[in-house]
């Protein structure tokens, strides 16, 4: 029997209970007002209100590697302050079956500006406390990055972020950070892997109903501002364009609406980049993301008000965090774009956001320069982002690993000096941060541009350069979004039993099935298509979404004496490729 078939009474004797052992009033209430708007007729004359009840109590939220995810409400299929405390609940008993009783684990918990976020930090608190952990609270909404370098600095046993990153205004999330005496090895101070997020999740399947679990009043540490500093100072080996250089490149900086804009303001001024103009209407938090339809600097539009300003203050460069900072994007004006047909805008005068993998090579060849010679350092990206990379890293003699998609499988790469994936996720002080960093890597870009610029250059011709040495990778993505979740597995298992015979008209060679594993990887669900031609495209759904990805990769030698405007014109013709690769996978797809 299924939710959507369980009979009327018993699903209001469920919601009932829940009700009685609910923590909030306000979710309570919530509750009460929609049974008594179903129940006079069983809910035939609101199905709408009957459906999203039952979809409220279709089990619960799932705990995983990415912790919790999901849209505010009331119920156990929401996030909501019931589901948090038996969420801390069970990370509290978690931690004590591992260090054992009376260990006294030491965890930091942060929060972003989202609605509830303060609530289900303070919740978390109270749990923890009670359950005998020394907890430390990030002194105000701040960026996720801050919280991971929390972790190291105070040597944690684990860390809490409360936020869902670039969800929609309706969400919220809970991140869960491991590491002090329990992850002690490559992995420490990353986000949680199997078998971590297993046992936590037995855990909290066996707390007690949300006001039955202990809670103190107090006992935890309100962390002083000078936390905030200490990331700051971090960052300095990062900056390392010279004074004058970095005072002359001028930056639009957007943080949309998040809790990463005074922070990344401080630290490019700490950087010597003086001119720095905000986009004005994006600047201060607001959990209602106003201004953007979806909180994602990768999403159509999300940067536009960014773009516009670049193009009227005449900048050099843009970047956009996402709300709570851990991702950085990436704008610059590439003349090989622009047109001048039709109405004028920014993007018609040659403004586009560069690829996450395009940010990635640049950083990577960084990376890999500063790692020669260095026995044992490596760099890593994740098998969905480009292999322009390795490829790189291969011809200078520095090692580099492919992992699973996500930091937290990324951050967790022995002796790693620099991680991306294409998803515009940087790590570029993997000792400091354990995680993806919006504003360190916004730092280290913002350096490079300064340096090119000095030297009569641009991000652009930077690419260009590690075209020539190592080959031409253009890379983008198709996504569908589903509302109903049954047609992701229904599209995953269509793929695998009827495969395109070709990509963009090269016969495919390869057809790797992820979930079987891959090249020393550990399986998870996804297939990789290899064309004769180098072309590739890995589909998957995504881990915290609910929608389908296609990752999509073309390769082009490209001479090394190939001027500007060969490099350009190789670009413009891969992206063209990718439109017809595009094409058929939606057909392929059925998206």
């Amino acid at each position: 029997m299924t939710v959507a078939t369980e009979p009327f009474p018993a699903l209001l004797d469920r919601v009932e209970a829940w009700i009685r052992h609910d923590v909030d009033d306000t979710d309570a209430d919530e509750l009460c007002r929609i049974v008594e708007r179903v129940s006079a007729d069983d809910g035939d004359r609101y199905p709408r209100t009957l459906a999203d009840l039952r979809d409220r109590f279709d089990g619960t939220l799932q705990f995983g590697t990415a912790g919790l995810r999901g849209t505010m409400g009331a119920g156990p299929n929401r996030m909501n302050r019931a589901v948090v405390t038996r969420a801390a609940a069970g990370l509290g008993a978690y931690l004590t079956d591992v260090l054992g009783p009376g260990a006294g684990p030491r965890v930091v918990v942060g929060y972003d500006a989202r609605h509830r976020s303060a609530d289900f930090a303070r919740d978390t608190c109270a749990v923890l406390a009670a359950a005998g952990a020394e907890v430390l609270l990030l002194p105000a909404p701040l960026p996720t990055p801050v919280l991971a370098f929390a972790v190291q600095r105070f040597t944690a046993d684990a860390g809490v972020m409360v936020t869902a990153s670039h969800n929609p205004a309706a969400d919220n999330g809970y991140k869960v950070y491991l590491g002090g005496r329990v992850v002690t090895d490559a992995g420490q101070g990353a986000q949680i892997v199997p078998p971590h997020d297993t046992g936590i999740a037995e855990r909290i399947a066996g707390a007690p109903p949300a006001d039955e679990v202990p809670r103190a009043d107090g006992g935890w540490t309100v962390l002083e501002r000078d936390v905030v500093g200490a990331y700051l100072a971090s960052l300095a080996p990062l900056r390392t364009a010279p004074v004058e250089a970095a005072a002359d490149l001028r930056v639009v900086t957007t943080s949309l609406h998040g809790v990463g804009g005074a922070l990344l303001a401080r630290a490019l001024a700490d950087a010597g980049f003086t001119t720095v103009a905000p986009v004005l209407e994006q600047a201060d938090p607001n959990p209602d993301f106003p201004s953007v339809a979806f909180p994602n600097p990768e999403e159509t539009g999300a940067i536009d008000l960014a773009l516009g300003l670049a193009q009227d203050w005449g900048a050099d460069l843009v970047i956009a965090n996402d709300p709570d900072a851990d991702r950085c994007a990436v704008a610059v004006r590439d003349t090989t774009q622009g047109t001048h047909l039709g109405v004028e805008t920014a993007r018609s005068s040659g403004w586009r956001m560069l690829h996450g993998d395009e940010v990635g090579v640049l950083l990577g060849a960084e990376a890999v320069a500063g790692a020669v010679g260095r026995p044992g350092a490596t760099v890593a990206s994740s098998v969905v982002s480009s292999r322009a990379l390795g490829r790189i890293a291969a011809d200078a003699g520095v090692a580099h690993a492919t992992t699973l998609t996500g930091f937290k499988w990324i951050a967790r790469t022995p002796d790693l000096v620099f991680g991306y994936e294409e998803a515009l996720g940087y790590c570029v002080d993997p000792a400091t941060v354990r995680d993806k960093d919006g504003i360190s890597a916004a730092v280290v870009v913002a350096s490079l541009a300064a340096r090119l610029k000095a030297a009569g250059r641009t991000l652009v011709d930077g690419l260009d350069d590690v075209a020539r040495a190592h080959g031409l990778y253009v890379t983008d993505q198709l996504s569908a979004r589903f509302e109903d979740l049954a047609q992701i597995p229904e599209t995953m298992s269509r793929l695998r039993s009827a495969p395109p015979a070709t990509l963009g008209g090269s016969p495919v060679s390869t057809v790797v099935d992820l979930s079987a594993g891959y090249d020393g990887l550990p399986p998870t669900d996804g297939v990789l298509l290899l064309a004769e031609d180098h072309t590739r495209v890995i589909v998957r759904p995504s881990g915290t979404e609910p929608k389908v990805k296609c990752y999509l990769e073309v390769v082009t030698e490209v001479a090394e004496d190939a001027t500007a405007l060969d490099v350009g014109t190789a670009r413009v013709t891969s992206r063209e490729r990718l439109g017809t690769l595009k094409k058929e996978l939606s057909a392929v797809l059925g998206l």
